[in-house]
């Protein structure tokens, strides 16, 4: 070897393990989320999902015999696509059978890392047990798929989760500051309960409108309101519901109540789904979960209205 090469190969390995002290000095730096106890369950009043063996829902691809496979995992921003996957059973061949539930086979959660563009949909499936439903990723980066359902003769319900890439812009989405309000198209949302983590919490949601309680929430698939946390970080899954089940032509409203358990201190993103005047609607809601006696919702403050995030519901 000549000595240029020995050289250059000396300071190849020198910037190498710069790069890997910097990664190092940066991962030490992140707040860390706290490890999950086995016990600590994401499980609440009306549908929650708890955690296989440990395993939170939505972080695992996998789970009891069951992979949620994309058809691909690289898709183009503002292209208006056909986002396909299946759910492969434990003989390796896609699930055609399902037991319903909240009035669907199973609802499809898709996210972007950073937790904007969050959406809410229901594909469809073929005979051959293929799951599409037209799509459109409206930025660029790295998005979380999450298929949530219960297959025929099991006795509990799947969340499982995937990543796909989405070439195009992408710049990056700060979470918002914890607030127990959110106001969007005429909306207000305030946000009530202090969660401690590993314990079970009531969170109430009041909407209004025009400064006006809203009491005439329409039924959504079974329910006044459909709630969705996810914990900053890894993007481990909450689905909860009311307890309350509502059907056609019931009111609910101006308040929805979840019992619900965060399962670890962290930052959580919550994404409120409820239908009103014939549509359906997002409040979005920045939480911080801490240990006993800590208050985690700040008091109802009057906030500027946001602009609606792109969101999806079908």
């Amino acid at each position: 070897m000549t000595r240029a090469a020995a050289l250059r190969l000396g300071a190849f390995a020198g910037a190498l393990a710069l790069a890997f002290a910097a990664a190092f000095a940066i991962g030490a730096a992140v707040e860390p989320i706290a490890a999950a106890k086995p016990e600590a369950s994401m499980e609440g009043h009306g549908g929650g999902h708890s955690e296989s063996g440990g395993q939170l829902p939505g972080l695992a691809v996998s789970d009891a015999g069951y992979t949620f496979a994309p058809q691909t995992t690289f898709y183009q921003a503002g292209a208006k696509t056909a986002l396909r996957f299946t759910i492969q059973g434990p003989d390796g061949k896609p699930v055609t059978q399902y037991q319903q539930t909240h009035e669907k086979d199973l609802h499809l959660i898709v996210v972007r890392r950073d937790l904007s563009g969050f959406h809410h949909v229901h594909p469809t499936r073929d005979a051959g047990g293929t799951w599409s439903i037209p799509f459109t990723f409206t930025a660029g980066g790295t998005w979380r798929l999450y298929a949530d359902f219960k297959p025929a003769g099991l006795d509990r319900t799947l969340t499982l989760g995937t990543d796909v890439n989405v070439s195009g812009l992408y710049i990056p989405v700060p979470l918002s500051e914890p607030s127990s309000n959110y106001s969007f198209h005429g909306y207000d949302v305030t946000l009530a309960g202090s969660p401690v983590a590993g314990k079970e919490t009531e969170l109430t949601f009041t909407v209004s409108r025009g400064g006006k309680p809203v009491t005439d929430l329409q039924p959504y698939l079974g329910a006044f309101g459909h709630l969705v946390s996810l914990r900053s970080g890894d993007l481990a899954y909450l689905h909860n519901h009311p307890a309350e089940e509502a059907t056609a032509g019931m009111k609910g409203g101006p308040s929805i109540t979840f019992g619900t358990t965060f399962p670890t201190a962290g930052t959580y993103s919550l994404f409120l789904d409820f239908q009103h005047a014939g549509a359906v609607h997002t409040a979005e809601f920045t939480v911080r979960v801490g240990s006993e006696g800590t208050t985690i919702v700040p008091p109802a403050t009057v906030t500027p209205e946001h602009e609606e995030t792109p969101h999806g519901h079908s």
